[in-house]
């Protein structure tokens, strides 16, 4: 198939009432077992690093690898930089390929959140690119180095950020954080429904290590579309390779490469089939 836009991926999701796994990879064992799982399902993703990743995954490598990868698979592929934190390296992705951008400015007072996105949407308008904003507080962050706390979107602010900015798809705050939860998360799913009526572009979840099946699909029920999956993949990818360790016999990197890629392969294969399935009341 191809390297897509994100924004295509998410439509349609969103016309066959499904949400589209964005899993976040690190190394190339992470983006050989993600495209694996997705070729075996005949379902599109959408890979995705964030920018507090770039000390221990350069962006200069990863980058032009991803965007390869995605270029031969045999499903859809959108590239995307989540949590962009600062204009060069959003441009730096822009440049590499990356078909969609995030700029996270949601720590930010409302008008200047703004006023930060617009820029990313005129300046990836010059590369065709999808752009992806937060409003509201999603806790914790990528690498757990900080957290400003939770606190939900306002639907009446999502409908005006999301006409204002012209981005093409918002992440929500309901409850979710970044990381490993300490016990399961209560989603309020009364905002999002709201959010849902108010905006008609697709949400995002970000923080979707730990939330349960059944609320991803009943989620996905109400308008979220990308499904961010981080914290489990990586948690996955560990357990395979101390696992492999442990075992007996000779232990080599040809054994660990194996290793690595069976771990992210099982976590993205079982999250692409439960945002595949139905929601039931």
């Amino acid at each position: 198939m191809a390297l897509v836009k994100m924004k295509q991926l998410l439509l349609q999701a969103q016309k066959e009432n499904r949400g589209c796994g964005a899993f976040s990879v690190g190394n190339m064992e992470m983006v050989k077992g993600a495209i694996r799982a997705a070729e075996e399902l005949n379902t599109p993703i959408i890979l995705q690093i964030a920018e507090v990743r770039l000390k221990h995954s350069p962006l200069h490598l990863m980058g032009p690898m991803m965007v390869q990868a995605a270029k031969e698979a045999k499903v859809d592929v959108a590239v995307h930089l989540d949590h962009g934190l600062t204009m060069p390296v959003v441009e730096k992705a822009l440049e590499l390929g990356f078909t969609s951008v995030m700029l996270d400015a949601s720590t930010l007072p409302f008008e200047e959140n703004m006023e930060r996105v617009k820029q990313v949407v005129r300046l990836a308008a010059g590369y065709g690119a999808t752009v992806e904003a937060e409003l509201g507080l999603v806790g914790g962050s990528e690498d757990g180095s900080t957290d400003h706390g939770i606190r939900c979107t306002d639907p009446e602010d999502a409908a005006i950020y999301a006409r204002e900015t012209g981005i093409d798809a918002l992440a929500v705050a309901i409850g979710n954080a970044h990381g490993n939860y300490p016990v399961a998360p209560h989603l309020a799913f009364d905002v999002l429904e709201e959010i849902h009526r108010r905006v008609d572009i697709p949400l995002v979840l970000h923080g979707g290590s730990g939330i349960s099946d059944r609320d991803f699909q009943r989620a996905i029920s109400l308008g979220i579309r990308k499904v961010n999956i981080a914290t489990a993949s990586f948690n996955s990818l560990t357990a395979h390779a101390e696992q492999y360790f442990r075992s007996e016999g000779k232990h080599d990197f040809f054994g660990l490469n194996e290793a690595m890629e069976q771990g992210t392969y099982e976590n993205v294969k079982r999250h692409i089939l439960v945002f595949n399935e139905p929601y039931e009341a």
